[in-house]
C-alpha cells in the first residue's frame, strides 16, 4: 500500500473557512449549496476571468468581485456551471459595485449544481483570506505527514519487537481516539481497541452497523482494506473517529500497513486472528473478571449466534483446535474454538433452541473420537445452557469434568461426552478442591505419608485404591512381586493410621487423595 502526499493533504470543509475570524468581517451568508457546506477546501483562489473553470484543478474556493460578469447573465450562469464541472469547493463572492446584492441567475444556478456560493457583505480584502486559508492548509498538511511517520515508525517498532496483534491495534486507538474493529470480508470481528464501553457500543449490533453505516466516512466511519498481491482479505475500521477525515485515512493506511506487515513477518494469519479473537473472548468467560452480559457484544461482533440459542459448553482433552473448527464446519454447527491450558481446548457451541443440544453434542463427540480414537480424545460437557448469562458457570463445570478424567480415563468407561455425572465422587472433589475444608482434610488424612522421602508409597496408594484394592493389579503396574506390596502397603497402613480392609477408612483415604491431586494440578 502506498500512500502519496497528496492523498495525506488535510483539508478545510467550507463550514469551517466561514467560520474563521478574517471571514467574518467579512458578513458571509450562504446563499445556494447550504446542503454542500462540508466539502473539503483543497486552496484558495481570487479569480475574476469569467472562464476560470479550465484553470481549477478541483476542490477550490474561488473569491471573486464579478466584475466581468455584471451584466451578462448567461456568463453569469455558465461562470457557476464551469466551477461545477470543475469540481470547485465553493464560490464566494464579494459583493459592491458589480453586484450590490446576490445576483439571482448565479443563485439559481449554483443551488441546482449544488454548489455552494457564499456572499460577503462588507468589504473585504481576498489577500487576508487567501494567507488565512493557506497558511492553515500547510500547518495541516505538516502536522499529517508528522502524524503519518510518528504512526508509521511507532507501529513498526512494535511489529519488530514481536508485539501482538492487540499491542498494534492498541497503538491506533491511542492515535485515532475511537474504538478500532479488524474484520474478515465477512465482518467477523478479529480484533479491537479502544475504551471498552465504546467498543461494546459498537460491537452490540455490528455486522448490521458495518454493513450500513461502515463505509460513511462523513460519519467518522474510516476504512483501509487488507491485502497484497491481489487478495483482500480483511479491514480494518475506525469506528466513529472525530477529526477530519484526510487524518482519519491516514491513520487507517498506516494502520493497515502495518498490519499487513504483522501477517508477513509471521505475526499471524486472518486466521490465526479469529483463533485468538476466540480464545480471549472463551478465557474471559471461563475466568469471570468480565461479566458474561458486558461480552455478549463480543461474542456476536465474532460471529456466534446469540438470539433464542442454547449453548452447549465442551472441553476437549488433547483436541487439535483447527481438527475442531473444521469439524464444527463440516457439521454446519455454529460455535467458537479456543485453546485454553495444559492441552484444552473449550468449544461453545451455538445451536437453535428447537434442536436437541444434547444429541448435537454427542454426534459432534462421536466423530471427533471416530477420526482421533477414542484413546487420544476426552470431550467433556456441561448441561445445555438457556442463558448467555449462564455459559461461564458451564464452561467451567466442563473444565472440571475434563481435568477430572485427566488420570483416570483408563479406569472409567467413559461415554462420549463425558458429564459431571459420569465422573462420579472425583468430579465433585473436582468442583471442591479449593474449599479450605477439603484441603484440610486432605492434609490431615495423608499427613503421614505427604511428609514421607525415603519410599515411594503415595504412587502405590494410588493405584492400589484406583484399581478397586486390587492387590494383583497393584503389584503388576508397579513391576514389584507381591510380597513386596504387601510390605508397602502394611507401612502405608502404619503411616497413616488405617486399616485399609476396612471400607469407610479406605474411601476416607481414597477421597483425601483425589482432593490432593486436584489440588496439585
Amino acid at each position: 500500500m502506498t500512500i502519496t502526499l497528496d492523498s495525506l493533504e488535510p483539508a478545510l470543509s467550507v463550514r469551517q473557512v466561514l467560520t474563521l475570524e478574517r471571514v467574518l468581517a467579512g458578513e458571509p451568508e450562504v446563499v445556494a449549496g447550504a446542503r454542500h457546506l462540508d466539502r473539503p477546501v483543497r486552496w484558495v483562489h481570487v479569480a475574476e476571468a469569467a472562464d476560470v473553470g479550465v484553470m481549477l484543478t478541483g476542490g477550490e474556493m474561488v473569491l471573486t468581485t464579478g466584475v466581468l460578469l455584471a451584466g451578462d447573465e448567461d456568463k453569469q450562469a455558465e461562470y457557476v456551471r464551469s466551477l461545477h464541472r470543475a469540481e470547485a469547493a465553493a464560490v464566494v463572492l464579494g459583493l459592491g459595485r458589480a453586484f450590490p446584492a446576490a445576483p439571482d441567475v448565479m443563485r439559481r444556478a449554483a443551488e441546482r449544481c449544488g454548489l455552494p456560493m457564499v456572499v460577503l457583505h462588507r468589504p473585504f480584502p481576498f489577500a487576508e483570506l487567501t494567507e488565512e486559508v493557506q497558511s492553515r492548509l500547510v500547518r495541516r498538511k505538516f502536522a499529517a505527514v508528522s502524524l503519518s511517520e510518528a504512526v508509521r515508525t511507532e507501529l513498526t517498532a512494535l511489529i519488530t519487537a514481536g508485539a501482538p496483534l492487540q499491542r498494534l491495534l492498541d497503538e491506533v486507538a491511542r492515535h485515532s481516539a475511537c474504538p478500532v474493529v479488524v474484520t474478515n470480508l465477512a465482518h467477523r470481528v478479529l480484533g479491537t481497541a479502544g475504551e471498552r464501553p465504546a467498543v461494546d457500543d459498537v460491537l452490540r449490533d455490528w455486522e448490521r452497523i458495518a454493513r450500513q453505516a461502515g463505509g460513511t466516512e462523513g460519519d467518522g466511519w474510516i476504512r483501509a482494506e487488507l491485502g497484497g498481491r491481489g487478495e483482500r482479505w480483511g479491514r480494518i475500521v475506525l469506528c466513529g473517529y472525530r477529526g477530519d477525515t484526510a487524518t482519519g485515512r491516514l491513520l487507517a493506511d498506516r494502520a493497515a500497513e502495518a498490519l499487513v506487515l504483522h501477517r508477513m513477518l509471521g505475526g499471524g494469519t486472518a486466521c490465526s486472528w479469529e483463533e485468538q479473537s476466540a480464545q480471549s473472548l472463551l478465557t474471559d468467560l471461563v475466568s469471570g473478571v468480565v461479566p458474561a452480559r458486558q461480552l455478549l457484544p463480543r461474542a456476536r461482533a465474532a460471529g456466534l449466534p446469540v438470539n433464542r440459542r442454547t449453548f452447549v459448553p465442551l472441553v476437549v482433552r488433547d483436541g487439535d483446535p483447527a481438527r475442531l473448527e473444521r469439524l464444527l464446519r463440516l457439521l454446519g454447527l455454529p460455535g467458537l474454538v479456543a485453546e485454553l491450558a495444559d492441552g484444552a481446548t473449550a468449544v461453545l457451541l451455538s445451536v437453535p433452541r428447537d434442536q436437541d443440544a444434547g444429541a448435537l453434542a454427542a454426534h459432534f463427540a462421536t466423530r471427533l473420537r471416530t477420526e482421533t480414537g477414542p484413546d487420544h480424545t476426552v470431550v467433556a460437557a456441561a448441561e445445555p445452557r438457556a442463558a448467555w448469562d449462564d455459559v461461564p458457570t458451564g464452561l467451567r463445570e466442563a473444565q472440571h469434568v475434563a481435568d477430572a478424567v485427566a488420570d483416570s480415563s483408563a479406569v472409567l468407561d467413559l461415554p462420549p461426552v463425558v458429564r459431571l455425572k459420569d465422573v462420579h465422587l472425583r468430579g465433585l472433589v473436582r468442583l471442591l478442591r479449593d474449599d479450605p475444608h477439603v484441603q484440610s482434610f486432605a492434609e490431615r488424612e495423608l499427613d503421614g505419608l505427604l511428609r514421607e522421602t525415603d519410599e515411594d508409597l503415595l504412587p502405590v496408594l494410588r493405584t492400589y485404591l484406583a484399581t478397586g484394592r486390587n492387590k494383583s493389579r497393584t503389584a503388576q503396574l508397579h513391576h514389584v512381586s507381591r510380597p513386596a506390596l504387601y510390605r508397602r502397603l502394611e507401612s502405608i497402613q502404619v503411616r497413616l493410621g488405617v486399616d485399609l480392609d476396612d471400607f469407610e477408612q479406605a474411601a476416607s483415604v481414597h477421597i483425601a487423595l483425589l482432593a490432593h491431586d486436584a489440588q496439585q494440578q
